[in-house]
């Protein structure tokens, strides 16, 4: 048996990707839900460094150095306020994630694609208004033609989200791992199982 497999977690080398950190802002709530606002243990313990956060709660894993030793953050707090008030940014993404991650027409949710409400054929604009989650099959049916032209009905109207709604929207989809540590700082809609 190696010298490594004998000591304590504690001791063991840390690996990239372990130890994520939770980021909340000044007012203690996540900066994002979907995907979770996390660091790599790196990133957090240098910004604890640089003064920029306060550690919140903590792993039991340290790190060291020839002078010092710390426990590794799992939670922070940004020491200034970040304003949530912008617009989010027109991505797929984030289009896939106001439209709930299913088409709009059948709700399927296998091979999403976007769709224009008004087809760009008759002056349709790509922008929040005219765009929408749509499955491959509903978009091949549709085609060109507006909904009602195809036959179609939308179950919900394209609209502009704000970045509340998106994060109110990301709270469906609790992420694989979750640490204990993070439980206390994340409002999901769905019972969490520890």
């Amino acid at each position: 048996m190696g010298l490594i497999s004998e000591l304590p977690d504690m001791a063991m080398p840390l690996k990239d990707g372990s130890h994520p950190c939770l980021i909340l802002n000044a007012d203690y709530q996540p900066l994002n839900y979907f995907p979770l606002s996390l660091w790599s243990w790196q990133d957090a313990v240098k910004a604890v460094f640089l003064d920029r956060v306060s550690i919140v709660e903590h792993y039991s894993q340290e790190v060291r150095s020839a002078n010092m030793s710390m426990l590794l953050p799992s939670v922070v707090a940004l020491k200034d306020f970040v304003p949530q008030n912008r617009s989010p940014a027109f991505t797929r993404f984030n289009l896939f994630l106001r439209d709930g991650f299913s088409c709009v027409y059948c709700g399927n949710d296998d091979e999403l694609t976007f769709d224009h409400v008004h087809p760009r054929r008759l002056g349709g604009q790509t922008s929040w208004d005219n765009i929408v989650a749509a499955c491959t099959k509903c978009n091949l049916k549709k085609g060109g033609r507006t909904p009602v032209e195809a036959g179609m009905v939308l179950t919900r109207a394209p609209a502009q989200p704000s970045i509340y709604e998106l994060q109110a929207q990301g709270r469906r989809f609790p992420p694989g791992y979750l640490h204990e540590s993070w439980l206390d700082f994340l409002y999901w809609d769905l019972e969490l199982q520890t």
